[in-house]
């Protein structure tokens, strides 16, 4: 284990079938001397409950929805985002990667994004077809132009059982990029 870095990572779970490696990623990190808290976007829920990843964080998760009643008085997407040294997203939908790539902010995940001046990091997972989609690779390119950092899927047996490009890379490359930038 390395010493304490004191630096705070926001790490954003979409609803990617590699939901579950974000358990991994989060007892890695927490290795390396980092901070992490989870904000989790509705449907990420729907795989994982947040009581896991506050578990392993052994922080809050925050949730999707920005109009929640805060335990104080803060600006949620703000303060989070103020907070931050680096948001990582991972694994990163085609869903959450197109909402950047045209500046929606209509959960928390994407209003603390936005709210950012911090390095982000996306991690996509999904299937080839979806990843290779002119528009996703459209996206992709877009959210290039403006500094964000693509940690490219490998090749593996996808959710569906075929062989393609889409899976999340893997963790050991993961925490080598956030290394990287912290």
């Amino acid at each position: 284990m390395t010493a304490k870095t004191g630096k705070n990572i926001i790490l954003g779970v979409t609803a990617s079938i590699a939901i579950y490696k974000a358990c991994e990623l989060i007892r890695r990190l927490k290795e390396c001397g980092f901070t992490v808290k989870v904000v989790m976007t509705k449907e990420a829920e729907e795989l994982i409950r947040p009581v896991v990843f506050a578990s392993l964080s052994g922080n809050k998760v925050y949730r999707a929805d920005i109009f929640d009643q805060p335990d104080t008085w803060e600006i949620e997407h703000v303060s989070l985002a103020n907070d931050a040294d680096l948001i990582l997203i991972a694994p990163a939908t085609a869903n959450i990667i197109a909402k950047l790539a045209c500046g929606i902010c209509d959960d928390l995940l994407t209003c603390t994004v936005c709210a950012s001046k911090v390095p982000v990091l996306i991690a996509p997972a999904m299937n080839e077809l979806m990843y290779n989609n002119k528009i996703t690779q459209g996206n992709i390119a877009k959210l290039k132009t403006c500094a964000y950092k693509i940690i490219a899927p490998r090749k593996g047996v996808l959710a569906c059982g075929k062989v393609g490009i889409g899976c999340l890379a893997d963790t050991d490359n993961i925490v080598k990029e956030v290394k990287k930038y912290l």
